[in-house]
């Protein structure tokens, strides 16, 4: 039980956090995996080798700490957490493991100050918020596994069908091996996929947005593949190289709480890159809806060769009321609606439903950072703009 003086006790030591900074999260990771090395078959050991990981850690840590007696706070940070924990089917003896090795962490580095009353707080503290995600997720479990076509823990699916979209993303359908159906999803949320690639020692586990509308019987994602050797995209450039219709893989449900919401307003899309993924189960099940507002597709990529997904959006105009603006950073020559360098909300605000839209996000962090200071600079309100962002957990 948490009680008044473990929070006081907690909040002190927020200093002793701020001076450790991530040296102290990388070592809990170390320790951890040092001790329980199965758990490398969970956590994306490319983020702990970038050292995203242990940063989004520490962040969490330092809110958890700083907030602990006003939880509201991160009730969004806490949802979004607790999606991505099911989609890489954390249990809950898995918390035990990281409460054990962040306690034994703070006393190791913190020797002199790890008091028995500031260990005291800090286990209350950590079994507090382990049993608020404990919660959700069991929740989301038990929804997802009563709910028609849903399930529980890994499924079986076999590529059905592999088609590139470009020059760097190809999509995937995904069929159960068992013929069942499949649970529905919000356009917008993702699936956790496993593997173990030939040659790994430990098997790789991602999400990936849904890249078209539920169908009830398949999934699609649509994959960029990401550098080109072990040390960045492993599980990108597995699928792309290794993987072909047949093959099986394991599949959580789907999960995420960036989805397109139910209203009679105007949508707006923004994407970069590999960020239309999500925006192309919008797009088609708005077409599906027959949605009575106006559309804005924006999106920005490098290349008109990279551009996924070009010809698909286009033959959606017919059934919609849509616009579409497309920024490349390089191109040949530049048709209506296109424009050169970064997106730019100020060469189209005119033709945003500024005042009524929602506004819907989705790309690299420093895009994302970009794209939503300029909505912002145009007067979009924060509870108008929603986001998507993969990898570790991160507020922009």
């Amino acid at each position: 039980m948490l009680s008044q003086t473990h929070i006081q006790t907690v909040k002190a030591t927020i200093p002793l956090l701020a001076n450790a900074g991530t040296a102290l999260t990388t070592y809990f990771y170390e320790r951890m995996f040092t001790h329980n090395p199965e758990l490398k078959n969970v956590f994306n050991m490319t983020h702990q080798k970038t050292g995203r990981q242990p940063a989004a850690l520490f962040d969490a840590i330092a809110a958890y700490a700083t907030y602990i007696d006003d939880l509201d706070v991160l009730e969004d940070a806490v949802t979004r957490i607790a999606h991505k924990h099911t989609s890489f089917n954390i249990q809950p003896e898995q918390y035990e493991i990281v409460g054990h090795h962040l306690i034994e962490t703070l006393r190791e580095l913190a020797s002199d100050d790890f008091t028995p009353a500031v260990e005291e707080a800090w286990v209350a503290a950590y079994g507090q918020l382990a049993d608020i995600f404990i919660k959700i997720e069991g929740d989301l479990y038990r929804q997802r596994a009563a709910a028609e076509g849903g399930w529980e823990g890994f499924r079986e699916f076999r590529i059905a069908a592999k088609s590139p979209e470009s020059d760097l993303v190809t999509s995937f359908v995904f069929e159960p091996v068992d013929g069942k159906k499949v649970i529905d999803f919000q356009p917008g949320q993702y699936i956790g996929i496993k593997v173990h690639p030939e040659g790994s020692q430990y098997e790789e586990i991602r999400q990936y947005s849904l890249s078209t509308a539920p169908n009830g019987n398949t999934y699609r994602i649509s994959v960029k593949r990401e550098g080109d050797d072990s040390t960045a995209g492993v599980l990108s450039n597995y699928l792309h190289n290794h993987l072909n219709v047949g093959d099986i893989v394991e599949l959580m449900p789907p999960a995420g709480d960036f989805y397109l919401k139910q209203s009679a307003s105007p949508v707006v899309l923004i994407s970069a890159g590999v960020g239309l993924t999500p925006m192309q189960a919008m797009l088609d099940t708005l077409a599906q809806q027959q949605h009575q507002y106006p559309i804005s597709y924006l999106h920005a990529c490098k290349t008109p060769t990279q551009h996924s997904f070009k010809q698909h959006v286009e033959s959606l105009m017919s059934a919609l009321d849509m616009q579409v603006y497309t920024w490349y950073e390089n191109s040949p020559k530049l048709n209506y609606g296109e424009f050169e360098g970064t997106l730019q909300i100020e060469a189209v605000k005119d033709k945003l439903p500024l005042n009524s839209g929602d506004f819907y996000l989705c790309g690299p962090v420093p895009f994302m950072l970009s794209v939503k200071q300029q909505l912002v600079n145009v007067g979009i309100d924060n509870d108008r703009i929603h986001y998507e962002l993969f990898g570790p957990h991160k507020d922009i």
